[in-house]
Order: C-alpha cells, then structure tokens, then sequence
C-alpha cells in the first residue's frame, strides 16, 4: 500500500474513532451520574480522551501525508510519530488521571451504582473492542505509529468498561448479600486496576513512536529484504553499508554499493538506478533510496554470492 492510500486508510479510521468515542463518552457521563457509578464517570473522561487522541492522529497524518516542500525538503513524515507519541503521553495521562480519581472515591462514601449500568457497559465494551480490532487492522496494514497507538486507545477503553463492569457487579452482589455500604466502592477499586493497565499501555506504545523519532533502525525483516534486492542486481559486487529509518508511513534508506572500479561514471549512475527500483519493487514500504556508489574492494563489503 502507497503512503498515499496508507494515509488515507489511518485518517478514515481516526474519523470513525473521533465519531464513536464522542458518542460513547455522552452515554458513559449520562449513565454514570444518574447511574451513581464513578466507575463510569472515570470511563467517561477515558473517552473524551479519545477523541482528542483521534483527533490527533487525523491530523498527525494528514500533515505526514503532505509532499515535501522548500522549507521541509525531507517531508513531514515526522508528524505521523509526533501523534503516535502524543497519544501515548495521553495514554498515561488518562491512567494516572483515573487513579487518582478512583482512590479519592474509593475514600469518599458514595451510593451504589445502578443495575442497569452494567448493560450500558456490555454495550460500550463490544463497540470499543471492534474498534480497536478494525483500527489495529489498519495500523498493522500501513505501518503506522500512530494509528496502531489509536487502536491500542480504544483497548484500554474496553479495558476501564470491563473493570468497571466488574466492580459494579461485585458492588451490587456484595450489598445483596452482606448489605451497608461497605462494598460501594468496588468500582472504583476496579477502576484503580484499569488505571494501572492504561499507563502501562500508554508506556509500552510510547517507545516505538520515540524510535521513530530518534531515527532508529528497523528490524531485519525490512534490512535483510532491501539488501536482498540490492544484492540480486546484475553489477553490484558488495553492498559496503545499509541504513534505514522510518519517515512517516515509509522508511527512506542509505545504501553503498560497490561495483567495479573500472566502470564508467554513467554506467555506475545507470546501476544505482537499478538498485534503486529493485529496493522499491521488492520492499513497497520503502519511500527513498539514496544510492551511493563506491569502487569494489575485496574485504570491505558485505560480497555479493
């Protein structure tokens, strides 16, 4: 897939999730406050989060999408993993925000929440665990940072919907069996372990997305199929030195190739071409090739069999 299409598939699924999060964050804030469920309220604000999380992705794509320019001579892929990094810190804001929040309510006196509210949050778990799975899809498909750390968003709102499901059920069956008020405060003990399982999220994905930033290298599954290519064109003796580093949907790559030392200046532009399309048909996701060209010496390179 084109970085183009790519593009356009993330900004697609960070629309949806804009749409689906602002409606379920509206049905969370009802149904927690008259349902007296703080779990549900914390809930709520995960997914107003959201939103401004997709909306972040939306935009981090669009504006890695755009072509290059006079003052942005290399693109604006680096947009696409400034979102992804965004999310991630909003991630593991919205952990340590619902923590706090739950171990003040699980300190403070408070109603039971309402039998009903557990139907509203089998309803919200089976939207968001679909979401997450079609926007990993996505994710997966075009590489992207971002919308991977997008899908992983709605997961840990699945995840806050299924702890408070949990701890209202375990509220509501403790106060019909033991009565008080003492088991009040379950969902708010199960919106805390929800917190923990966010940050922890948030944490994990903001690590691809500063290796994107840092301009790490990828792993041999993109290295080894680039030097592969390169290695197959009829001329090239050794390939001396590969680089790579992920811009955007794509990754741009450095290579030196050795070759003959005898051959030509025009023979030597007219091979680098031809490692240059071989690289690009064989690894689609590679948007570059800049392709220098060095005499062969026995030893130094990487020989081609």
């Amino acid at each position: 897939m084109t970085d183009e299409l790519g593009g356009r598939a993330g900004i697609r699924a960070a629309q949806a999730g804009v749409l689906v999060n602002a409606l379920l964050a509206a049905i969370k804030l009802v149904a927690g406050i008259l349902g007296s469920s703080g779990a549900l309220v914390a809930d709520a604000v995960e997914s107003t989060a959201d939103v401004l999380g997709s909306l972040l992705v939306w935009g981090g794509l669009y504006m890695a999408s755009r072509p290059a320019d006079e003052d942005h001579p290399y693109g604006h892929g680096k947009a696409e993993a400034l979102a992804g990094a965004a999310v991630a810190l909003m991630l593991i804001g919205a952990g340590i925000g619902i923590g706090f929040d739950s171990l003040h309510q699980i300190r403070t006196p408070h109603e039971y929440p309402a039998p009903w509210t557990l139907a509203v949050l089998v309803g919200v778990m089976a939207v968001k665990w679909t979401m997450s799975r079609r926007v990993h899809a996505v994710g997966a498909e075009i590489g992207s940072t971002a919308v991977k750390a997008d899908a992983w968003h709605h997961m840990s709102d699945a995840v806050t919907s299924g702890a408070a499901f949990v701890g209202i059920a375990l509220a509501l069956w403790g106060r019909s069996r033991y009565g008080g008020t003492a088991w009040a405060a379950a969902d708010d003990w199960a919106a805390l372990v929800a917190a923990v399982v966010i940050t922890f999220n948030g944490v994990t994905l903001l690590k691809p997305a500063v290796d994107d930033l840092m301009d790490r290298m990828p792993g041999e599954e993109i290295i080894e199929p680039v030097r592969a290519a390169a290695s197959s064109v009829p001329g090239v003796k050794a390939i001396e030195a590969l680089h790579a580093r992920k811009v955007g949907l794509g990754y741009r790559v450095t290579i030196h190739v050795q070759a003959d030392p005898e051959m030509s200046l025009r023979n030597a532009h007219i091979l680098s071409g031809q490692v240059k399309r071989a690289i690009r048909a064989h690894v689609p996701r590679v948007s570059s090739v800049l392709v220098h060209m060095e005499s062969y010496e026995p030893g130094s390179g990487r020989v081609v069999p």
